[in-house]
């Protein structure tokens, strides 16, 4: 029985997609969504690219879309784990973890956990 391990260079983009996550959403909490004067200069109106986020960002994790894609991708990798399932449920727990949507976000990394203790499958 084989469980589902990710290899080295698998692991190693993982790490990747975990830090680049993590950072952008470090940057849209503490550089664009809590910072004053930048909600002040975007509620004037320029259309900008960090007006853009932040308008996205907010709307996304009013609504626990974060939390809640993140819990639903893991699920399916616990049912039939994939490094493809893996890699969207890390990155979208890691954002749901930094903005506002702790609660679900962490118990998609639990299953995450889990999901590594699951036979791997079957190849087609």
């Amino acid at each position: 029985m084989k469980l589902f391990l990710p290899s080295a260079r698998a692991t190693n983009y993982l790490l990747v997609v975990g830090f680049c996550s993590i950072g952008y959403a470090f940057y849209i909490r503490y550089l664009a969504i809590e910072q004053s004067s930048v909600g002040l200069a975007c509620a004037a109106g320029p259309d900008t690219w960090l007006c853009f986020s932040r308008r996205i960002a907010i709307a996304l994790f009013e609504n626990s879309v974060f939390g809640f894609a993140a819990l639903a991708v893991a699920m399916l990798n616990l049912l039939r784990p994939s490094l493809v399932l893996f890699a969207v449920a890390l990155a979208t727990a890691c954002f749901g973890v930094v903005l506002y949507n702790m609660a679900l976000s962490a118990l998609a990394i639990g299953l995450l956990v889990l999901s590594l203790a699951r036979r791997a499958p079957e190849p087609d």
